[in-house]
Protein backbone atom coordinates (compact mmCIF):
# COMPACT_ATOMS: atom_id res chain seq x y z
CA UNK A 1 0.00 0.00 0.00
CA UNK A 2 1.43 3.34 -1.01
CA UNK A 3 1.49 6.41 1.20
CA UNK A 4 -1.12 8.06 -0.99
CA UNK A 5 -3.54 5.13 -0.63
CA UNK A 6 -2.98 5.01 3.12
CA UNK A 7 -3.54 8.75 3.42
CA UNK A 8 -6.69 8.51 1.35
CA UNK A 9 -8.09 5.69 3.47
CA UNK A 10 -7.24 7.57 6.68
CA UNK A 11 -9.01 10.64 5.38
CA UNK A 12 -12.07 8.59 4.46
CA UNK A 13 -12.15 7.00 7.92
CA UNK A 14 -11.93 10.45 9.50
CA UNK A 15 -14.78 11.69 7.36
CA UNK A 16 -16.97 8.67 8.23
CA UNK A 17 -16.11 9.08 11.92
CA UNK A 18 -17.04 12.76 11.70
CA UNK A 19 -20.37 12.01 10.06
CA UNK A 20 -21.19 9.34 12.63
CA UNK A 21 -20.31 11.69 15.47
CA UNK A 22 -22.48 14.40 13.94
CA UNK A 23 -25.33 11.94 13.62
CA UNK A 24 -24.91 10.88 17.26
CA UNK A 25 -24.93 14.51 18.41
CA UNK A 26 -28.07 15.21 16.39
CA UNK A 27 -29.76 12.11 17.81
CA UNK A 28 -28.95 13.27 21.33
CA UNK A 29 -30.33 16.72 20.56
CA UNK A 30 -33.48 15.17 19.14
CA UNK A 31 -33.95 12.96 22.17
CA UNK A 32 -33.47 15.95 24.45
CA UNK A 33 -36.03 17.99 22.52
CA UNK A 34 -38.56 15.17 22.51
CA UNK A 35 -37.98 14.52 26.22
CA UNK A 36 -38.54 18.20 27.03
CA UNK A 37 -41.70 18.21 24.94
CA UNK A 38 -43.03 15.08 26.64
CA UNK A 39 -42.19 16.45 30.09
CA UNK A 40 -44.13 19.59 29.26
CA UNK A 41 -47.13 17.62 28.03
CA UNK A 42 -46.99 15.37 31.10
CA UNK A 43 -47.03 18.37 33.42
CA UNK A 44 -50.08 19.73 31.61
CA UNK A 45 -51.85 16.37 31.94
CA UNK A 46 -51.05 16.18 35.65
CA UNK A 47 -52.32 19.73 36.15
CA UNK A 48 -55.56 18.96 34.30
CA UNK A 49 -56.03 15.75 36.28
CA UNK A 50 -55.47 17.61 39.54
CA UNK A 51 -58.08 20.18 38.61
CA UNK A 52 -60.51 17.44 37.57
CA UNK A 53 -60.03 15.64 40.88
CA UNK A 54 -61.20 18.68 42.81
CA UNK A 55 -64.89 18.40 43.55
CA UNK A 56 -66.69 21.06 41.51
CA UNK A 57 -68.88 23.58 43.24
CA UNK A 58 -72.46 22.30 43.16
CA UNK A 59 -74.90 24.14 40.94
CA UNK A 60 -77.40 26.48 42.51
CA UNK A 61 -80.23 24.28 41.22
CA UNK A 62 -80.85 20.85 42.71
CA UNK A 63 -82.48 19.89 39.43
CA UNK A 64 -79.23 20.54 37.54
CA UNK A 65 -77.21 18.63 40.15
CA UNK A 66 -79.49 15.61 39.78
CA UNK A 67 -79.34 15.90 35.99
CA UNK A 68 -75.54 15.97 36.02
CA UNK A 69 -75.42 12.70 37.92
CA UNK A 70 -77.99 11.21 35.55
CA UNK A 71 -75.99 12.19 32.45
CA UNK A 72 -72.90 10.46 33.86
CA UNK A 73 -74.90 7.22 33.91
CA UNK A 74 -76.86 7.35 30.64
CA UNK A 75 -74.58 9.18 28.19
CA UNK A 76 -71.97 6.36 27.97
CA UNK A 77 -74.78 3.89 27.20
CA UNK A 78 -76.32 6.07 24.51
CA UNK A 79 -72.89 6.87 23.04
CA UNK A 80 -71.97 3.21 22.62
CA UNK A 81 -75.25 2.34 20.91
CA UNK A 82 -75.28 5.50 18.76
CA UNK A 83 -71.76 4.92 17.48
CA UNK A 84 -72.58 1.30 16.62
CA UNK A 85 -74.77 2.60 13.77
CA UNK A 86 -72.15 3.09 11.09
CA UNK A 87 -73.88 2.01 7.87
CA UNK A 88 -75.28 5.48 7.19
CA UNK A 89 -76.24 8.66 9.01
CA UNK A 90 -79.98 7.96 8.50
CA UNK A 91 -79.70 5.22 11.12
CA UNK A 92 -78.14 7.61 13.61
CA UNK A 93 -80.65 10.37 12.86
CA UNK A 94 -83.46 7.89 13.50
CA UNK A 95 -81.80 6.72 16.74
CA UNK A 96 -81.49 10.30 17.93
CA UNK A 97 -85.08 11.25 17.09
CA UNK A 98 -86.56 8.15 18.71
CA UNK A 99 -84.55 8.48 21.92
CA UNK A 100 -85.44 12.15 22.41
CA UNK A 101 -89.09 11.45 21.59
CA UNK A 102 -89.10 8.59 24.10
CA UNK A 103 -87.67 10.83 26.84
CA UNK A 104 -90.35 13.44 26.15
CA UNK A 105 -93.13 10.82 26.19
CA UNK A 106 -91.78 9.29 29.39
CA UNK A 107 -91.49 12.52 31.37
CA UNK A 108 -94.54 14.34 30.02
CA UNK A 109 -97.07 12.38 32.16
CA UNK A 110 -95.00 13.15 35.25
CA UNK A 111 -94.94 16.84 34.30
CA UNK A 112 -98.69 16.88 33.78
CA UNK A 113 -99.30 15.29 37.19
CA UNK A 114 -97.02 17.85 38.82
CA UNK A 115 -98.73 20.76 37.12
CA UNK A 116 -102.13 19.43 38.15
CA UNK A 117 -100.98 19.11 41.75
CA UNK A 118 -99.67 22.68 41.75
CA UNK A 119 -102.99 23.97 40.46
CA UNK A 120 -104.95 22.25 43.20
CA UNK A 121 -105.68 24.57 46.16
CA UNK A 122 -107.25 24.01 49.55
CA UNK A 123 -107.96 20.76 51.33
CA UNK A 124 -109.81 17.90 49.73
CA UNK A 125 -113.32 17.68 51.03
CA UNK A 126 -115.80 14.88 50.67
CA UNK A 127 -118.58 15.92 48.30
CA UNK A 128 -121.75 14.34 47.07
CA UNK A 129 -121.17 13.38 43.47
CA UNK A 130 -124.06 12.51 41.24
CA UNK A 131 -123.08 10.19 38.41
CA UNK A 132 -125.47 9.86 35.54
CA UNK A 133 -124.88 7.15 32.95
CA UNK A 134 -126.74 7.65 29.71
CA UNK A 135 -126.29 6.72 26.11
CA UNK A 136 -123.77 9.47 25.44
CA UNK A 137 -120.99 7.93 23.20
CA UNK A 138 -118.46 10.13 24.97
CA UNK A 139 -118.95 8.02 28.10
CA UNK A 140 -116.45 5.52 26.71
CA UNK A 141 -113.73 8.15 26.99
CA UNK A 142 -114.22 8.18 30.74
CA UNK A 143 -113.55 4.44 31.11
CA UNK A 144 -110.72 3.69 33.56
CA UNK A 145 -108.80 0.54 32.73
CA UNK A 146 -107.82 -1.15 36.01
CA UNK A 147 -105.99 -4.09 34.43
CA UNK A 148 -102.36 -4.61 35.36
CA UNK A 149 -99.63 -4.13 32.77
CA UNK A 150 -99.25 -7.90 32.53
CA UNK A 151 -102.97 -8.31 31.83
CA UNK A 152 -102.90 -5.58 29.21
CA UNK A 153 -99.89 -7.21 27.54
CA UNK A 154 -101.59 -10.60 27.57
CA UNK A 155 -104.64 -9.12 25.89
CA UNK A 156 -102.62 -7.66 23.04
CA UNK A 157 -102.21 -9.65 19.81
CA UNK A 158 -99.25 -12.01 19.91
CA UNK A 159 -97.71 -10.43 16.83
CA UNK A 160 -97.69 -6.93 18.34
CA UNK A 161 -94.20 -5.44 18.20
CA UNK A 162 -93.49 -3.02 21.09
CA UNK A 163 -90.97 -1.27 18.83
CA UNK A 164 -93.86 -0.13 16.62
CA UNK A 165 -95.49 1.60 19.58
CA UNK A 166 -92.13 3.01 20.60
CA UNK A 167 -91.77 4.60 17.16
CA UNK A 168 -95.28 6.07 16.92
CA UNK A 169 -95.20 9.58 15.51
CA UNK A 170 -91.51 9.46 14.58
CA UNK A 171 -90.26 8.88 11.06
CA UNK A 172 -86.86 7.35 10.45
CA UNK A 173 -84.73 4.36 9.63
CA UNK A 174 -86.09 1.17 11.16
CA UNK A 175 -82.69 -0.12 12.28
CA UNK A 176 -82.05 3.17 14.07
CA UNK A 177 -85.45 2.87 15.73
CA UNK A 178 -84.80 -0.69 16.89
CA UNK A 179 -81.41 0.15 18.37
CA UNK A 180 -82.92 3.24 20.01
CA UNK A 181 -85.63 1.05 21.54
CA UNK A 182 -83.07 -1.31 23.08
CA UNK A 183 -80.87 1.57 24.22
CA UNK A 184 -83.71 3.50 25.84
CA UNK A 185 -84.84 0.43 27.75
CA UNK A 186 -81.42 0.44 29.43
CA UNK A 187 -81.77 4.02 30.70
CA UNK A 188 -85.52 4.55 31.02
CA UNK A 189 -85.76 3.52 34.67
CA UNK A 190 -82.74 5.63 35.60
CA UNK A 191 -84.27 8.71 33.97
CA UNK A 192 -87.61 8.24 35.74
CA UNK A 193 -85.96 7.62 39.11
CA UNK A 194 -83.87 10.80 38.78
CA UNK A 195 -86.89 12.93 37.85
CA UNK A 196 -89.04 11.55 40.65
CA UNK A 197 -86.42 12.57 43.21
CA UNK A 198 -87.41 16.18 42.54
CA UNK A 199 -90.57 17.66 43.97
CA UNK A 200 -89.89 21.36 43.42
CA UNK A 201 -91.57 22.47 40.18
CA UNK A 202 -88.66 24.76 39.23
CA UNK A 203 -86.16 21.94 39.67
CA UNK A 204 -88.33 19.64 37.59
CA UNK A 205 -88.65 22.20 34.81
CA UNK A 206 -84.89 22.81 34.69
CA UNK A 207 -84.20 19.08 34.79
CA UNK A 208 -86.58 18.43 31.87
CA UNK A 209 -85.41 21.32 29.66
CA UNK A 210 -81.71 20.75 30.24
CA UNK A 211 -82.02 16.99 29.76
CA UNK A 212 -83.50 17.41 26.28
CA UNK A 213 -80.97 20.10 25.37
CA UNK A 214 -78.01 18.05 26.60
CA UNK A 215 -79.12 14.93 24.76
CA UNK A 216 -79.20 16.89 21.51
CA UNK A 217 -75.80 18.43 22.21
CA UNK A 218 -74.25 15.08 23.04
CA UNK A 219 -75.65 13.52 19.86
CA UNK A 220 -74.07 16.41 17.92
CA UNK A 221 -70.79 15.65 19.68
CA UNK A 222 -70.98 11.94 18.86
CA UNK A 223 -71.66 12.67 15.21
CA UNK A 224 -68.66 14.97 15.03
CA UNK A 225 -66.47 12.25 16.51
CA UNK A 226 -67.66 9.84 13.82
CA UNK A 227 -66.52 12.14 11.00
CA UNK A 228 -64.66 10.12 8.38
CA UNK A 229 -62.08 12.73 7.51
CA UNK A 230 -60.37 14.12 10.57
CA UNK A 231 -57.16 16.13 10.25
CA UNK A 232 -54.66 14.96 12.84
CA UNK A 233 -53.55 17.81 15.11
CA UNK A 234 -49.83 18.59 15.08
CA UNK A 235 -47.39 21.09 16.59
CA UNK A 236 -44.07 22.72 15.80
CA UNK A 237 -41.99 20.36 17.96
CA UNK A 238 -43.36 17.30 16.17
CA UNK A 239 -42.83 18.82 12.72
CA UNK A 240 -39.21 19.71 13.57
CA UNK A 241 -38.52 16.27 14.99
CA UNK A 242 -40.03 14.58 11.94
CA UNK A 243 -37.84 16.66 9.61
CA UNK A 244 -34.69 15.87 11.60
CA UNK A 245 -35.43 12.14 11.62
CA UNK A 246 -35.94 12.14 7.87
CA UNK A 247 -32.62 13.95 7.38
CA UNK A 248 -30.79 11.50 9.65
CA UNK A 249 -32.23 8.55 7.78
CA UNK A 250 -30.92 9.96 4.52
CA UNK A 251 -27.43 10.55 6.02
CA UNK A 252 -27.21 7.10 7.58
CA UNK A 253 -28.14 5.41 4.30
CA UNK A 254 -25.27 7.07 2.45
CA UNK A 255 -23.36 9.63 4.50
CA UNK A 256 -22.22 12.42 2.17
CA UNK A 257 -22.18 10.01 -0.75
CA UNK A 258 -19.09 8.28 0.65
CA UNK A 259 -20.21 4.81 -0.29
CA UNK A 260 -20.39 5.76 -3.92
CA UNK A 261 -16.92 7.36 -3.69
CA UNK A 262 -15.42 4.29 -2.00
CA UNK A 263 -16.89 1.99 -4.60
CA UNK A 264 -15.26 4.05 -7.29
CA UNK A 265 -11.78 3.51 -5.83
Amino acid sequence: MTKQEKLLRDNIRDMIRHVKQKKLNEENELRTMIRQFMDHELKDMITEASVADVDPTPNKSTGINVLEELLKKIIPVLETDYKSLTTNNQQRESFRAHVINAVVNTLTPAKVNTDAADDATGDLQEQDIEVTIDDDPAIDDKFIDIRTDAEKTAAEPDDADPRDTFGDGVEGDETGRNVAYQSFKKVEGTIIDAYEVLSDSEDQELFYDYLIANLKLYFDKFEGELAVEVEEPTNQAYDMAKTDVAAETEISSDPMGLQEYINSL
